[in-house]
């Protein structure tokens, strides 16, 4: 991973953690408790949805190097 993608994972789990204290300040609250709820499952689904998107990009540049280094397993 090269450092510029570095920091923008950074930046997005700063902005995710921010969004997490405000809906737990909502949820606490008792105020707006369907807002803060929803912030929470965005945000947790998004992470889950970029993080498998990841894992599934690493898979693929992981077979086309094995692919092109002649190192099948057949």
């Amino acid at each position: 991973m090269d450092p510029q993608e570095t920091q923008t994972w950074v930046i997005f789990y700063l902005v995710s953690f921010l969004v997490l204290l405000v809906a737990l300040f909502f949820t606490t609250q008792g105020l707006l408790l369907g807002l803060g709820m929803t912030l929470i499952i965005v945000v947790v689904g998004l992470n889950f949805y970029i993080i498998w998107n990841e894992i599934k990009r690493v898979n693929k540049k992981k077979e086309l190097m094995q692919r092109l280094c002649g190192k099948n397993k057949k």
